[in-house]
């Protein structure tokens, strides 16, 4: 006897198939849902469903919620992993920074210091040879101030460091740093382009300027999307949070040695680095947490700091004085070439190229060091006549201001020959060279910035103290010189009444009169200058044949 059963409308019930017949059996099978014989079935069904049903709005809620869970969570887990990657990466900024001023070197300054041999190293005769920056062996009144310049013992200022090229600047403060160990030391060449200075820059502090950032994967955008000079701002705000964490432990200022800075341009740009770098500067040195060291070779820089420098401190280095550069260059000839030089040979090398360290240094290495003295001696008189030499009356138009800067040369260096004449011997004897005063030059010119060009060009040289020189002892040399070569006082005469005659033409205006063929005339009427005095009429007309 089949029993019955109630089944729900989710049931439904299939008659098994078998070979006996004897019994009849159903299976019952469970379906997802219930079924529907067509579209029009399902709605008429879902509208007579109760709200209260278990199969009515609930479960489309369970879903809203259920994705909307899932999107949150998807949003959470990336701006978490977005944040902790931010969070890494400002982290992992300031760590690099702070190992780029940790002990050692960085690669600029490796390339810088591999013109040096180590102290510890022996000094054979391969080694001062095969090594043109080896100058050490020359000794400089200025290294102990620059020793305490970098390794931090003085502190609350900025250094301005100058002087003409060769005097061996860079070589004393690659001497300090490696005297130290590079660490807390950073340096970097200057360079015109503002995108290559931001470029050194950032190879010096170990700063990428957000160049391999890829927050943009979590819709993070990075700050790089801007000009050269915000970068370098980008930089050295980071370099302050590195010198304030450093300060907690070391108790000593970061270095910044910035070499060259006279190539920065004299324009809008140029200047708004330097200011930058200024403020900067002033800043650091009043907290002591960085000290920014300078060097330069023109007196244009000297110029632009010190307007608004207030704890600026400018260290000139000047030639070597003549006793300890001869006792020097005799230690090395006989160290080395195994030569004891007489002291009349001595003194001779030093009148033809005076106490610069890389003249000194050329010289020391020849063979023949009075052969190097005169090869010095002319090519600073070459490159003297290529940039100054004069054309005379045959001078052409075009080349008016090119003149204006090589007759102004000559005319400052006979004043200076002059000024020697006025010197005491003992003062000659010690290599000094004869100098005037910046604003006395300026008048001699009759123009305020043609004495810069001519130091741009290393043929004068302005200390910070507004003194005018010639540039080195064989400039000097090659003044003279020329001066008494026979002639030289007529060309330099025809040039200037060349130049004063073009310029004359620039400011003559000539009138070409037509039309005044019979009786035709202009007239000009000549206004009044002074108060209580007539126009003064001037009529121009044609003259007649017989006149």
């Amino acid at each position: 006897m089949a029993r019955r059963y109630l089944l729900s409308k989710q049931w439904r019930a299939y008659q098994a198939t078998s070979r006996a017949h004897t019994r009849t059996r159903f299976i019952v099978v469970e379906q997802q849902g219930p079924t529907y014989g067509s579209s029009h079935d399902k709605q008429r069904h879902e509208q007579s469903e109760p709200e209260d049903s278990p199969h009515g709005w609930k479960p489309t809620f369970w879903r809203v919620v259920e994705g909307s869970a899932t999107a949150f969570g998807s949003i959470a887990v990336l701006g978490l992993a977005g944040y902790s990657y931010h969070a890494y990466y400002k982290d992992l900024v300031l760590r690099k920074m702070d190992n780029a001023f940790g002990v050692g070197f960085s690669t600029p300054e490796l390339t810088a210091l591999g013109r040096h041999v180590a102290p510890h190293k022996l000094h054979t005769i391969d080694d001062f040879t095969g090594l043109e920056g080896e100058n050490e062996w020359i000794p400089r009144a200025e290294q102990e101030h620059i020793d305490g310049i970098i390794d931090g013992t003085i502190r609350g200022q900025y250094h301005l460091i100058t002087g003409e090229k060769g005097t061996g600047k860079s070589s004393m403060i690659l001497k300090a740093m490696r005297r130290v160990n590079g660490s807390g030391i950073a340096m970097l060449e200057a360079h015109s382009d503002l995108e290559v200075f931001r470029l050194r820059l950032g190879k010096a502090l170990d700063f990428e300027f957000h160049e391999d950032y890829i927050g943009s994967l979590f819709s993070f955008k990075g700050p790089r999307d801007s000009t050269a000079i915000l970068d370098i701002e980008r930089a050295f705000n980071k370099m302050e949070k590195v010198a304030l964490m450093r300060q907690r432990h070391i108790r000593k200022p970061l270095v910044l040695i910035i070499n060259r800075v006279h190539v920065l341009r004299d324009d809008d740009d140029g200047r708004e680095l330097l200011e930058l770098i200024q403020q900067r500067a002033e800043m650091w040195a009043a907290s002591r947490l960085v000290t920014v060291v300078f060097t330069s070779d023109d007196h244009s820089t000297t110029e632009h700091l010190k307007w608004q420098a207030t704890r600026i401190s400018v260290t000139d280095v000047r030639d070597v004085p003549r006793d300890p550069a001869v006792k020097a260059l005799h230690d090395f000839r006989q160290k080395v070439f195994k030569e004891d030089v007489s002291s009349d040979i001595l003194n001779q090398v030093y009148k033809l190229v005076g106490g610069r360290v890389r003249f000194l240094d050329h010289v020391a290495r020849s063979k023949d060091m009075l052969a190097a003295c005169k090869f010095i001696c002319d090519r600073e008189k070459r490159w003297l006549l290529g940039q100054c030499w004069m054309l005379g009356a045959d001078m052409d138009p075009d080349a008016e201001d090119q003149q204006d800067h090589a007759t102004t040369a000559f005319l400052l260096a006979k004043a200076l020959i002059e000024k020697e004449k006025d010197m005491k011997p003992e003062e000659l004897l010690a290599g000094k060279l004869p100098e005037m005063p910046l604003h006395e030059a300026r008048h001699l010119m009759t123009r305020f910035d043609f004495i810069q060009k001519h130091d741009h060009f290393n043929i004068f040289s302005i200390d910070s103290n507004s003194m005018v020189r010639a540039d080195s002892v064989p400039m000097h040399n090659a003044f003279k010189e020329i001066s008494a070569q026979e002639g030289f006082d007529e060309l330099l005469e025809a040039s200037l009444e060349r130049l004063d005659e073009l310029e004359g033409l620039q400011r003559t205006r000539e009138i070409v009169m037509k039309d005044l063929a019979n009786e035709g005339q202009f007239q000009a009427m000549v206004r009044q200058v002074k108060a209580g005095e007539d126009g003064l009429t001037v009529t121009v007309k044609a003259a007649s044949p017989k006149k």
